[in-house]
């Protein structure tokens, strides 16, 4: 191989088990576990090794070596899940910086990278974990996050299908986010709203064992709320000049 692939993270396991790792196992490709705090400095110093540049495998811009038909496939892949994409940003907002296919997984149905000059996912944590950190350097070095979608994936092919029959679909927005959500968790980032993941996790639950609750009340209760203030005097004007 013509680079040092490597991967920082918290433990062996996590970073054994990690979905950045799925491309380059199924191309016998070597990557090298850092786990050690000190591997996250060192690495950003030491650019390469005896002539072969050092590539973490968890920033956007991996170059696997892919053939002519390999890419040919992934430009397709490109042009087929285009709407599919720009619908997931436009659901994520800013939460991530863009949602593109990419060949990095197997298994995986998506992940979460970072831009190539910032932190990555382990740094951040390492740096969260700082009890005299100065925030102000934490504003421009933590990385915008970049969605990363396995077109051949299921979930992601069925999605896309979903979306294509009716892009109004209700239930593609709570799938989105819940994608998202997951791949903060395999990523190796935390989450900033657990709350919200255990509510979308709830839901699930549910309709596993067929509990199916009204929702709709609950939509209703925040159309009231989010009523314009002109609406709400007009209903009570109404209401002043009723007949006696």
């Amino acid at each position: 191989q013509k680079d040092i692939y490597y991967i920082t993270g918290e433990s062996k396991a996590a970073v054994e088990a990690s979905p950045f790792l799925e491309a380059l196992r199924k191309r016998d490709l070597e990557v090298l576990f850092l786990v050690d705090p000190i591997d996250e400095y060192a690495v950003q110093q030491l650019k390469e090794y005896d002539g072969k540049k050092l590539v973490c495998v968890t920033k956007e811009g991996l170059d696997l070596g892919l053939s002519e038909d390999e890419k040919k496939q992934q430009e397709d892949d490109k042009a087929q899940f285009e709407g599919l994409c720009k619908k997931m940003k436009e659901i994520l907002g800013d939460q991530v910086e863009k949602v593109v296919t990419s060949d990095r997984m197997v298994e995986s149905p998506c992940s979460l990278v970072t831009g190539e000059y910032g932190w990555s996912a382990n740094m951040e944590r390492i740096m969260k974990a700082q009890a005299l950190r100065d925030n102000s350097m934490t504003g421009y070095m933590v990385s915008k996050k970049t969605m990363e979608i396995n077109p051949k994936h299921a979930i992601i092919s069925t999605l896309k299908e979903r979306f294509t029959a009716d892009s109004t679909d209700k239930t593609i927005k709570d799938l989105v986010w819940l994608l998202f959500e997951t791949s903060l968790l395999t990523s190796g980032f935390s989450l900033d709203e657990p709350v919200k993941f255990a509510g979308r996790i709830h839901k699930l639950i549910k309709l596993g064992l067929a509990i199916f609750e009204d929702d709709d009340d609950d939509d209703d209760d925040d159309d009231e709320d989010e009523l314009p203030e002109e609406d709400k005097d007009d209903d009570s004007d109404d209401d002043d000049e009723m007949p006696t």
